[in-house]
């Protein structure tokens, strides 16, 4: 069988939903996603950007004509990308294609609510195939998708604990793409940051995470495994109890 997934949205998103997209994995399979997120798609026989394809030109009538013959080229194509746009699944109609929600619903835990969809195991948790080189440093993301998610204390904890930061003023890490930061984060001996798409990328490759949430549910978003510190809003949580819980992972992992 050859097999289509198409997987849009933020890293984070794309993270939690790694299981559910291997459960589908056939004899051959091609996933279309976002640039940013593609070199994370290890499992796949192919993997191509949704912006390189024409894909989101589709329901316009601008898509180029070998779109629909490459599509129809698939036996089998899942999608969570036009689900709620009717324009979309009329121009995709007639083609072997499944349309699943891609927001989770409250209550369940992200990666389950997507496994459920394509009736995988429950309970598993996003790995991405990297292997761990030590317990060098302590790794950092002070950023998220936005403003409210992002803590307002890292300069500080920065001052108490040696931290090298990724994407930050004070970072000196520069990397190439998302697998080149996997890499980097697979030596770290444990991460610290915010509900974001890197806290997700640094559970996925085994590191001890220390995750800050709010206002978003971390029943529903948080990584499984993970240290997570709850508040909302989140610049109520201080420094003091960052720092204690992590000197606690330390102590834990030494």
């Amino acid at each position: 069988m050859k097999r289509l997934l198409i997987r849009p949205g933020a890293i984070g998103d794309i993270i939690v939903s790694l299981p559910a997209l291997e459960h589908l994995r056939a004899e051959e399979t091609e996933v279309w996603t976002t640039e940013k997120a593609a070199p994370l798609i290890r499992f796949a026989d192919r993997v191509r950007s949704i912006a390189s394809t024409g894909l989101d030109l589709l329901e316009l009538g601008l898509a180029p004509d070998s779109l629909i013959k490459t599509l129809a080229d698939f036996d089998d194509i899942v999608s969570w990308y036009g689900t709620a746009r009717p324009a979309f699944r009329d121009a995709t109609r007639g083609l072997p294609i499944r349309f699943f929600d891609a927001l989770p619903v409250p209550g369940i835990h992200a990666t389950d609510f997507y496994a459920r969809q394509v009736s995988a195991p429950l309970g598993l948790s996003p790995r991405l195939p990297v292997e761990r080189r030590g317990d060098a440093f302590i790794a950092g993301h002070a950023w998220s998708g936005s403003a409210r998610k992002n803590w307002p204390g890292f300069a500080e904890l920065a001052r108490r604990i040696p931290i090298e930061w990724c994407e930050w003023p004070e970072g000196r890490h520069r990397y190439a793409d998302l697998w080149d930061l996997a890499q980097w984060l697979a030596g770290a001996r444990l991460y610290i940051g915010n509900d974001s798409g890197i806290t997700h990328l640094a559970a996925a490759v085994g590191v001890p995470v220390v995750a800050l949430f709010g206002p978003t549910d971390p029943a529903v978003w948080a990584p499984r495994g993970a240290r997570v510190l709850f508040k909302d809003p989140l610049e109520s949580l201080r420094v003091e109890e960052v720092e204690r819980v992590m000197l606690e992972c330390l102590r834990c992992a030494s």
